[in-house]
């Protein structure tokens, strides 16, 4: 008779166990709901609307003089001269502009509202380098005044990120710029979260006075690493899962960690980086990190320096969403030149966006994006009106993933739209009418349509 050692007993005994454990009776699959806060907006009730005789900036890099815009069914059905169509409601827009609804890819409205107090302060969980498992959705106030106040300046839709003290902050989420009771009632329907990252001066500052990593820039990039080695096994770990079951073994779960959900919904193109980052070595540093783990780097948001590495960001296919003239409140903010959407604009395959990051400039953005206009002009560009306004439309829904939703007037787009007194690039510019989805939901002149925020009627 042969005889075992019994320590190869043991581990034969252990495979035959783990054998029958993979080939068994299967449990019950484990799905992760990646939705779990699903959109509940519904499209405003609309009517067909034909608008005549307007100056049209599409979106598209098009102007049209005199030209017409007719919306069905909440889509743009069709953009042209001399349009013929029976239309529930007409518009002339004699000596008027019309443009796509605005965007704004940087807000913290509703994580940060007005009134400003304390108790309402509910953008940054300051808590820990890599917070990636709050969502900012979570702390949103639809109540806040200041989603009409970007209304009444155009904005159909905006994204709202957590704020920059962490190297991860969390998810951010795009809304459609209605009036709501609930978060989900302007949540966009599927449009992609986004990963609110930060480099820099700010993660360092709050975790060094906490004597914790990160203190230095250094200790940011390691900070990063670690993270992403960690969401790389997790991944592992469940794409793991999901393969053996599939092959009809009863695997175990592997353990859930929502911080690795969402940057396992990175690595795997579900997710979209949206990094809080200044200079111009930074951001190249992230690019790198990015080919490191294979991930795509998304959209860089303030880039003082976006101009010095104007053909990386191109060559990457990376979104620089920027500022026409902040600069100098900090050291990293220093190195600026209000040439610096125009430049990073220049380069072939760019895609310059104009943000606001600011409660107050989300309610002029279309003058934000004037001003870099005619700086850039001043100093020998030559960038018109058609051009310009893509950084506030199609350039900016390409950064937040919606660009085969809205950010153009062309057919078949959701039908967001602005009608301006004048060019929306004049500093006395004033949106009049303002459609999301074909329904109107702003007018300068009827009061009918001029929402008003329940914190705000009770104050009346």
């Amino acid at each position: 008779m042969q005889k075992f050692a019994p320590s190869l007993l043991v581990v034969a005994l252990g495979v035959a166990i783990a054998g029958c454990q993979d080939n068994g009776p299967q449990d019950d699959k484990v799905t992760i709901n990646k939705n779990p806060y699903p959109s509940t907006y519904k499209v405003l009730k609309s009517t067909t609307t034909l608008i005549t005789n307007a100056t049209v900036l599409t979106g598209t890099g098009e102007r049209l003089e005199e030209a017409d815009v007719l919306l069905v069914d909440g889509k743009v059905q069709q953009v042209g001269k001399d349009l013929t169509a029976q239309a529930d409601l007409t518009i002339d827009a004699q000596g008027k502009w019309v443009t796509p609804g605005l965007i704004d890819v940087h807000s913290h409205l509703g994580a940060y509202p007005s009134p400003s107090v304390e108790s309402h302060q509910d953008g940054n969980e300051m808590t820990s380098p890599n917070t990636a498992e709050v969502w900012v959705e979570h702390s949103i106030w639809p109540q806040d005044p200041g989603f009409n106040r970007a209304r009444e300046g155009g904005i159909t839709a905006l994204q709202i990120l957590p704020g920059s003290a962490n190297l991860f902050g969390g998810r951010g989420v795009t809304l459609k710029n209605v009036p709501s009771h609930t978060m989900q009632g302007m949540k966009f329907p599927d449009a992609p979260y986004g990963l609110k990252m930060a480099c820099g001066e700010n993660p360092k500052r709050v975790y060094g006075r906490k004597g914790v990593l990160p203190s230095t820039r250094m200790g940011n990039m390691a900070g990063y690493r670690t993270a992403w080695i960690g969401a790389a096994e997790y991944k592992r770990a469940w794409d793991k899962y999901d393969a053996d079951y599939a092959a009809g073994k009863n695997p175990e779960v592997p353990h859930r960690d929502i911080k690795y959900d969402t940057l396992r919904g990175v690595l795997e193109g579900e997710v979209m980086i949206h990094n809080h980052c200044y200079k111009a070595e930074e951001m190249a540093m992230m690019i790198d990190l990015s080919k490191e783990f294979g991930y795509h780097a998304g959209t860089f948001h303030h880039g003082i320096e976006a101009y010095k590495i104007a053909d990386l960001l191109a060559d990457n296919g990376s979104c620089a969403a920027l500022w026409p003239d902040w600069w100098g409140f900090k050291m990293e903010a220093y190195d600026m030149v209000q040439e610096n959407v125009a430049i990073v604009d220049a380069v072939k395959n760019s895609c310059a966006v104009v943000h606001s990051d600011s409660d107050t400039t989300i309610q002029r953005l279309n003058q934000e994006a004037g001003k870099v206009m005619y700086r850039a002009n001043d100093n020998g560009f030559n960038i018109s009106e058609q051009h310009a306004i893509k950084w506030i439309t199609s350039n900016a829904a390409k950064s937040l993933g919606i660009a085969d939703k809205t950010g153009s007037l062309e057919a078949g787009k959701q039908a967001d739209v602005v009608i301006w007194n004048q060019s929306p690039f004049s500093v006395y510019a004033k949106a009049e009418q303002v459609f999301v989805d074909g329904a109107k939901v702003y007018d300068r002149y009827d009061d009918t349509f001029q929402a008003q925020s329940d914190f705000m009627l009770g104050q009346k």
